[in-house]
């Protein structure tokens, strides 16, 4: 469990590299795929990864962590004061330490980080989502912003041109790579269905479950019949196509940062898989890629960072 305290206390910081280690530490336990693809990163650039993860991991333990029942829009407001503070170059915690370098190295806006504070605000107060474009936004915040982050700390490949006669400053995959954030957690919510219901929690759109005719009191009682398969089908669908769109933005990153972007990628949407060889039964079988079809994915990755 990471430590949240409700107000910064007065002691001496963690040193820069005790901090970069502890955010390396929770970034290896808590998120295995992930951690793999940022270890095929330059040093800086998977150092950075990690804090901003480890801030990203600390935000949404506000709302889904241990104390998340104490979580105020008092402490979601407080949290973005300490937010200022780190943007300000001025640490008040261990982890905070590691982003304020972070944030030297690799310059990049606080808005994203704004955002995603945003989403968890709408955790408080929704457990639902009536349409698509509800979700969307919800995903946008909590995640699409994940992928706004990481490009400022990526790169973006300064000799790309789209034509021969594009002589303009080349623009970030600003779309691509919300649109791989919303799909990773468009996957989250596919793999988790059974976990947040039983919080009281249905983050799969109301509409969409009435497209096929399955109510909220199915997905309580687990029930995966032809109703539940022919849902997930589409669902799954929808993440595959914002994959698609993210993949078209990968080879605008610096060349350092192709590799293990596809890789993540890769690693990330193989879950999608997974869920359909478990016959889409999200409430019994929690879906996720065994190590070697992880080692396989990262050849694959390496060849389309050099083709793609």
């Amino acid at each position: 469990m990471l430590q949240l305290p409700d107000s910064p206390r007065v002691r001496t910081l963690a040193s820069l590299e005790e901090s970069y280690e502890f955010c390396r530490q929770i970034t290896a336990k808590y998120s295995k795929t992930f951690y793999l693809g940022t270890l095929l990163m330059p040093e800086a650039k998977r150092r950075a990864i990690w804090a901003i993860y480890v801030w990203c991991r600390r935000t949404d333990e506000l709302v889904d962590g241990p104390q998340a029942a104490q979580t105020t829009p008092e402490t979601l407001d407080r949290w973005e004061q300490q937010l200022e503070s780190v943007f300000a170059g001025h640490p008040l915690e261990d982890p905070d330490v590691a982003l304020v370098d972070t944030l030297e190295r690799f310059p990049q806006d606080i808005q994203p980080f704004r955002d995603m504070i945003a989403g968890q605000q709408m955790d408080l107060y929704r457990s639902r989502y009536e349409t698509f474009e509800e979700l969307n936004l919800y995903c946008y915040r909590v995640a699409g912003t994940v992928g706004l982050m990481s490009t400022a700390v990526m790169g973006v490949d300064t000799t790309y041109r789209t034509a021969p006669w594009d002589r303009n400053t080349p623009q970030g995959p600003i779309e691509e790579a919300i649109a791989l954030g919303v799909a990773n957690q468009l996957t989250n919510i596919l793999r988790d269905v059974g976990e947040d219901a039983r919080r009281g929690r249905i983050y799969l759109p109301l509409e969409d479950l009435a497209l096929f005719n399955y109510t909220e009191q199915d997905l309580f009682n687990g029930v995966v019949d032809e109703r539940w398969r022919g849902l997930m089908r589409f669902q799954i669908q929808r993440a595959r196509k914002f994959y698609a769109q993210a993949e078209r933005g990968i080879s605008r990153l610096s060349p350092d940062a192709r590799w293990p972007v596809w890789a993540a990628t890769g690693l990330y949407s193989q879950i999608l898989n997974a869920i359909e060889s478990n016959q889409y039964d999200v409430f019994q079988q929690r879906a996720y890629v065994r190590g070697p079809r992880k080692l396989m994915c990262l050849p694959v990755a390496w060849l389309r960072s050099k083709a793609l």
